[in-house]
């Protein structure tokens, strides 16, 4: 489980990347493309070309993790482009875009949680 805090290092790829890519690849997108080390414990998310799926890689100090998501119905409907320069995101807006798909349109209180 990903444990997110509100001083979590955030990075997410604006251009979609090759899925075909696993560990030693993204780690690899990390240092050329987005300028950072991956050891560095940030977490780091990339998408798909189609929007369907997500990969989040983060390094906990022994080993690195290789989450996926892929949707089983969609798309994810929300993503910054490279003009979006103030495109951060808060832990809070993570799990929501993990969950829900969308961190603009959530429309939840802050101590939201899904009812059976």
């Amino acid at each position: 489980m990903l444990q997110l805090t509100p001083q979590s290092r955030i990075f997410l790829a604006t251009e979609p990347v090759d899925f075909r890519k696993g560990i030693d690849g993204l780690a690899a997108v990390c240092r050329q493309v987005l300028g950072d080390h991956p050891l560095s414990g940030a977490l780091y998310v990339f998408r798909n070309r189609s929007g369907t799926a997500l990969k989040i890689v983060l390094y906990d100090g022994q080993g690195f993790w290789l989450c996926t998501k892929r949707l089983s119905q969609g798309r994810f409907t929300w993503w910054p482009n490279a003009q979006e320069v103030s495109s951060r995101l808060s832990a809070r807006e993570v799990a929501i875009l993990l969950w829900n798909g969308n961190p603009t349109q959530a429309g939840m209180a802050e101590d939201w949680r899904t009812l059976g």
